[in-house]
């Protein structure tokens, strides 16, 4: 029989106040995972995982600590209120610990319209195995592909339940279905591979294995015989699958913690501009069918769309209850946490302003340059967003991919990129961060 969530929550808040909190809050997780990988087309590894975890965070006075169990039986949960108190009576005082008031609450907590849960039947063991051998089968099947580093499929569903003394209690259901390969060209020390992969809420919306296969043997062949480009300064014009970590590092600045310990590149820069007029950085929690979406934070307060750039104008930082307070600023919704930590500001779904031309289109704009299309590695300094990463991807000449290379670094600082890039049209919509190709001019690739 499922656990019920909200009174397992509930008595942790109870075996709380029994110990000597003064306020409370508990988010229960009942997860299960199902995975099965296969190699060759035979299978390889099949894994099942289940259980509930439950954390509890105690507050006394302006202390906190976090405990987590998995035990979740009357005397674990007792036992672990008494820890919690006794940890957080030690901890250091922060003026900024504290729950929502009662009236920042979010008043509609149903997470039906977000379309987080998946209510067709689950897949068996079977037909995920099944979904990983076509998957694999379709990478295998492309002439010049060498061998599959294994196809794994996936689904999963959560059960999440937040509850506090300020009186929040809600829940809601998700569902995760992926599948994903691997495939490679070349043999020994001249191996190159690339991957592709699929991640939706309902299974329904899931790419074909063989697409997901023929895409990845497609990507790999475009990887093989690497070598390396010219140092220089270049137009680099960073792929879909890669455009996003560049908002990500935008993203990560204006976190509110980095913010309020002044470690942040981006501080002092809120009504500036960041990005190109005319570009929006748009944060929705409730997308329908995205992973990302959730009806309320990890404070229970009600989330909603806000533009976190404008027109290029950087207008707000992330921000829990307790950035918030540090900063003399109103939470943005922003809380995240696990079972085992307090909440901290991460964003969910973003999605950054399209251009009008496609990635051909730019890279026939760029006539010379660097089309990324992986990363390792980074080398970001927090306070002055000077940038540097390790890149592989296609040389480009006269406007088209000429050979593929591999083991260079490319350079910058981040404040000069964002305010440079050009956005093509090519995002996935269904993405928790829809951010397109995107072009940034003169930055510097150190190659052969």
């Amino acid at each position: 029989m499922p656990a019920d969530l909200a009174a397992l929550a509930d008595a942790a808040l109870r075996a709380a106040r029994r110990a000597g909190a003064d306020a409370a809050d508990v988010l229960v997780v009942d997860d299960a995972q199902t995975s099965v990988d296969v190699r060759k087309g035979a299978l390889e590894e099949a894994q099942r995982a289940e259980g509930v975890d439950l954390g509890l965070r105690a507050i006394v006075g302006h202390r906190q600590a976090c405990i987590s169990v998995s035990d979740t039986s009357p005397a674990a949960i007792e036992a672990a209120a008494e820890r919690a108190v006794a940890m957080a009576r030690l901890a250091p005082e922060d003026p900024s610990v504290g729950l929502a008031d009662p009236d920042q609450l979010a008043a509609d907590t149903d997470a039906a319209a977000l379309e987080l849960f998946d209510p067709s039947d689950a897949p068996s063991p079977a037909e995920l195995e099944d979904r990983a051998r076509r998957c694999e089968a379709a990478a295998a099947a492309v002439p010049g592909i060498a061998q599959t580093d294994s196809a794994g499929a996936a689904y999963g569903t959560r059960r999440i339940h937040l509850a506090a003394t300020n009186g929040f209690a809600a829940g809601y259901r998700r569902t995760d279905h992926s599948l994903s390969v691997t495939a490679i060209v070349g043999e020994g020390t001249g191996m190159e591979r690339d991957w592709a992969a699929d991640h939706r809420i309902h299974g329904a919306d899931m790419d074909a294995p063989e697409e997901i296969g023929a895409r990845a043997a497609e990507r790999a062949l475009q990887r093989a015989n690497p070598g390396r480009p010219p140092t220089g300064a270049y137009p680099v014009l960073f792929d879909e699958r890669v455009a996003s970590s560049l908002i990500g590092h935008l993203v990560a600045a204006a976190n509110g913690s980095g913010i309020a310990r002044g470690s942040s590149w981006l501080r002092g820069r809120l009504g500036e501009r960041i990005l190109p007029e005319g570009i929006d950085l748009i944060e929705d929690p409730r997308r329908p069918r995205v992973p990302g979406s959730r009806p309320f934070d990890a404070e229970g307060l009600p989330t909603a769309a806000s533009p976190l750039v404008e027109d290029g104008i950087l207008m707000r930082w992330i921000l829990d209850l307790a950035t918030a307070r540090r900063l003399d600023l109103q939470s943005t919704a922003n809380a995240a946490r696990g079972p085992s930590a307090p909440p901290s500001p991460a964003v969910s779904n973003l999605a950054l302003t399209q251009g009008n031309r496609t990635r051909d289109d730019l890279m026939r704009e760029m006539g010379t340059g660097l089309l990324v299309t992986s990363m390792i590695g980074a080398t970001i300094n927090p306070t002055t967003g000077d940038y540097s990463r390790g890149a592989s991807g296609l040389w480009v000449e006269n406007g088209a991919p000429a050979r593929a290379v591999t083991e260079c670094t490319i350079a910058g600082n981040l404040l000069d990129m964002l305010r440079t890039i050009m956005p093509a049209n090519d995002a996935r919509p269904w993405t928790s961060r829809v951010v397109p190709s995107l072009l940034v001019e003169g930055l510097t690739i150190a190659g052969d």
